[in-house]
């Protein structure tokens, strides 16, 4: 696959959100606005591409019984970066976003490349897998904050855009309005796409990255 592959594939046809359906936990949480789906995206973006960098170089390193959690370990230490570059200098987006900083250490979206990605391939293209896929779930964050923004308050990035005629629909600032926007937004990709997107996407278990991992731990006893 090129290199323009590798960054085009995250953003439209493997988008860990709307294609793949990863990360729905802080996609939903952190979308009542703009700024905060956009910081967050960035965020874990950060975080995706230096993570895939390390294990890259690590790869031949790292001993396969315990690569999971030196993964966890490497995301952890950028995410703690991350976090302190944000109360340095971004404290309202920080304040704004709370817990779902420290939780990019179990994003799904970052394990499963560390596991699918930047384990098997070089330092350049684990670069840009996590610049790809970090691109696709800002892309998928800040449209969702955007629109759920617009509906619930009448505002874009914060500047208000109506006058006082407008009511805002406060249920998109709330949890059903997250998940209404989600699914349509999913379903727009599907209907465009023809059913291409998630097609011969697997959910479940066989789909999982972790599925390897499990079925030899379960063989041993260690997996509940």
């Amino acid at each position: 696959m090129s290199k323009l592959g590798i960054v085009t594939k995250g953003i439209i046809k493997e988008n860990p959100v709307l294609v793949l359906l990863l990360g729905t936990c802080p996609t939903l949480a952190t979308t009542t606005g703009a700024i905060n789906g956009v910081g967050m995206g960035v965020s874990t973006m950060a975080v995706l591409i230096c993570s895939n960098i390390v294990i890259s170089i690590l790869k031949n390193v790292i001993p396969d019984k315990v690569r999971i959690p030196c993964y966890i370990v490497v995301i952890a230490g950028f995410v703690t970066l991350v976090q302190f570059m944000l109360q340095a200098y971004m404290p309202a987006l920080n304040a704004s976003l709370g817990l779902f900083i420290p939780l990019i250490v179990v994003n799904c979206i970052i394990l499963g490349r560390a596991e699918m990605f930047a384990n098997k391939n070089s330092i350049v293209d684990s670069a840009l897998d996590g610049l790809g896929m970090g691109i696709g779930f800002t892309i998928a964050l800040g449209c969702m904050g955007l629109i759920r923004e617009l509906l619930g308050s009448g505002t874009a990035f914060d500047f208000p855009l109506f006058g006082d005629g407008f009511t805002p629909m406060s249920i998109f600032m709330l949890a059903p309005g997250g998940f209404f926007v989600f699914a349509v937004l999913v379903a727009a990709i599907n209907y465009f796409s023809k059913g291409k997107a998630i097609k011969k996407k697997e959910f479940g278990c066989a789909g999982c990255a972790m599925h390897g991992t499990c079925q030899s731990a379960d063989k041993e006893g260690g997996c509940q």
